[in-house]
């Protein structure tokens, strides 16, 4: 793995490729003592809007691994800054938990149960059915529906569990209505990702367990790619894509191994 150890920038998904819920995968932590031994740039950016950074970096620290703020970026601190972008301080009705709320209110937004310019889904652990039906009343009155990311599963300690799009589905099969999705692969995310990395293209490497979301991502992107087969991503399941990743790793920390 010489050509990867020599990589100066490194982005790295975290559900499958750092952690299981509440357990590291093997080699997570010596594979980050290693970016910071050898001052190398890195971001860990994650389709999770559940978490804030703050939290994430709590996590990681509980489980022994010391890194600042500034090495998270989520899908909900990417969804926030895009309607920011588009329209700024208006209200939102949010499905979701702390990472997502938190983000908004960082960046301006109110939440609004009534008559909110967006509806948000992100991530959540208390979806409901009033939920459901409270957000197809507002998008079908005018809401614009907003994903966090288009994650259809994630992993977790017991297995898969639903992820966004599996909770976005409902209010767009009952409004008719599609949602828009910011987190991995959309290029809005990488090109985020890319300016707080600050890193060249040629420099940088994507670690990630999906091909849908992190390899596809670093294929538009043209960002080197390693899939990691810890999470989602099996063996098997690379048929069924028509594209493949540059490298193919059973864990990330596989990267540090001498050759």
């Amino acid at each position: 793995m010489k050509s990867l150890r020599q990589k100066n920038g490194f982005i790295c998904d975290m559900d499958g490729v750092i952690y299981h819920g509440d357990r590291l995968v093997e080699g997570a932590k010596e594979f980050v003592n290693w970016l910071k031994d050898r001052k190398k740039k890195f971001l860990f950016l994650t389709n999770s809007s559940a978490k804030s950074p703050k939290e994430l970096r709590q996590k990681l620290a509980r489980m022994g691994i010391d890194v600042g703020l500034d090495a998270f970026y989520t899908s909900a601190q990417a969804t926030a800054g895009f309607l920011a972008e588009q329209n700024p301080n208006v209200g939102v009705y949010a499905i979701g938990e702390s990472g997502l709320i938190n983000a908004l209110h960082d960046a301006g937004f109110y939440i609004d149960n009534v008559s909110p310019e967006y509806v948000v889904v992100g991530e959540s652990r208390t979806y409901n059915f009033e939920q459901i039906e409270l957000a197809v009343h507002l998008v079908l009155n005018g809401a614009k529906l907003i994903g966090t990311n288009s994650d259809l599963t994630g992993p977790s300690e017991r297995g898969i569990v639903p992820a966004c799009r599996a909770l976005v589905a409902p209010i767009e099969l009952a409004t008719d209505r599609k949602a828009y999705f910011i987190g991995k692969p959309n290029p809005l995310m990488m090109r985020h990702a890319m300016k707080r990395l600050d890193c060249r293209l040629e420099e940088t490497l994507i670690i990630g367990d999906r091909m849908d979301t992190d390899i596809i991502a670093g294929i538009e992107s043209e960002i080197e790619t390693a899939l990691v087969l810890s999470g989602i991503t099996k063996q098997h399941h690379l048929a069924l894509f028509p594209y493949q990743p540059d490298h193919i790793l059973q864990r990330a920390a596989d990267i540090i191994k001498p050759d």
